[in-house]
């Protein structure tokens, strides 16, 4: 009796966090898609494409990262309602930002790169979800590794290396591709702990496998896209 208890319990628990992934899934997917649509119908203005090349850009990346910070912070003191409009306005403004990339690429290179991307995406956050491996370890040397790409990739703007930025690439992937399995497992953890409002942290949790998804496919790209 005791142990059919306890097997009801788990079932119940595994399901109500299935539907609360299932949640965060679905607001990444609809910031995607989002960023794709802005990101199309701003590679064909070109008045704005002008404003981003000549320095306006800067000006969306500030915004961008002011309100990744603000929900960061807030996000535990916010409505489901102010997250959910925080998120796509990021989503949004990042589509702007990431219109040049057709100016770079070729579409069929683009295509094909996200195709890739969501498949080892897919493949990455499932294991983080299903694993019984404490990723805490891989979270943190990601997230130091992260800050060293970022460093590299600013001394290399000065040198130029094309070797230095195919292995910065490579290592970029690989860090993405850790943090994916480590913000999913994280998820888990703070779901279990119901320190947050579901809702709200099914937000919190869209934009951080967001910006996994996101960096992961630009440094893909920078490997595989095929430029014009």
């Amino acid at each position: 009796m005791e142990q059919n208890e306890q097997n009801q319990f788990s079932y119940s628990h595994g399901a109500v966090f299935s539907t609360f992934m299932q949640r965060v899934y679905q607001w990444m997917a609809m910031g995607l898609a989002l960023t794709g649509l802005i990101a199309f119908f701003t590679a064909g203005n070109v008045p704005l494409l002008r404003f981003l090349l000549k320095g306006g850009i800067w000006l969306f990346f500030i915004a961008e990262f002011g309100i990744v910070l603000w929900l960061s912070a807030s996000i535990q003191r916010i409505s489901a309602q102010t997250a959910v409009l925080g998120f796509l306005i990021y989503s949004a403004l990042n589509g702007i930002t990431m219109a040049t990339i057709f100016l770079i690429y070729t579409m069929a290179s683009i295509s094909a790169t996200f195709f890739i991307t969501a498949m080892t995406f897919a493949g990455v956050s499932l294991y983080g979800w299903v694993t019984k491996q404490d990723l805490t370890s891989v979270g943190s040397f990601c997230g130091m590794a992260l800050w060293g790409v970022i460093l590299a990739s600013v001394v290399n703007i000065f040198f130029h290396s094309p070797v230095f930025d195919w292995i910065l690439s490579y290592v970029g992937v690989a860090v993405f591709i850790g943090l994916t399995a480590y913000d999913t497992q994280k998820l888990k953890a703070i779901h279990q702990s119901g320190s947050h409002a579901p809702e709200q942290l099914a937000i919190m949790g869209a934009l951080r496998l967001y910006l996994d998804f996101i960096n992961m496919f630009l440094f893909l790209l920078r490997l595989f896209g095929r430029r014009r």
